[in-house]
């Protein structure tokens, strides 16, 4: 059973990863606030006090944070991803966040041995509690294919847009054009 590192029980995340858990993976759910991984541990998760002890061991992380800042922090951090988990495993970043920081986070992942996908989603909480997000995917064809499948019980629409940073890009302009309508 593959092993997810979860990172931020928010609006968005502690639906999705209820939505991983319900498709089957074991997921260990990490967020600042103790309450939120109280939650889901009722909700049939693991929690984890920490980054660290949430990404150990685990084949995928996965972070779904406010701000570039907080996944900066969550991924580049002493107790964050890179520090922790093991090298060789799949960071999906699911926050929305600017396209350069991501394309740091990437740059810095593939020089440590990590795969780095930028996955930002769109739909706000009810399609995440419904596991019918748009996901725009940007990264490595490869660490994509390996991520679809674990994607998929998320959203409805699972695309990959480009290199690092082409998802931020897509979903910025996505964001445009509903605002726009």
């Amino acid at each position: 059973m593959t092993v997810i590192g979860f990172v931020g029980l928010g609006i968005m995340g502690r639906p999705m990863a209820v939505n991983l858990r319900n498709a089957g993976y074991d997921v260990v759910g990490t967020n600042r606030s103790s309450g939120k991984v109280q939650q889901f541990v009722a909700e049939g998760g693991r929690g984890a006090e920490t980054i660290a002890e949430a990404v150990r061991g685990a084949e995928v992380v996965i972070t779904m944070l406010p701000d570039s800042p907080d996944v900066e922090d969550a991924v580049q951090g002493e107790d964050g991803v890179f520090a922790n988990a093991e090298p060789g495993a799949l960071l999906i970043d699911c926050s929305s966040i600017s396209t350069d920081t991501t394309r740091k986070i990437a740059e810095t992942g593939a020089h440590q041995g990590f795969r780095v996908l930028d996955a930002p989603v769109s739909g706000g909480e009810a399609k995440a509690i419904d596991g019918t997000l748009s996901i725009m995917v940007g990264g490595d064809q490869d660490a994509f294919n390996a991520a679809e499948g674990i994607l998929n019980p998320l959203g409805t629409t699972v695309t990959h847009v480009g290199e690092a940073g082409s998802g931020q890009t897509v979903k910025i302009a996505n964001q445009l054009i509903v605002a726009g309508n």
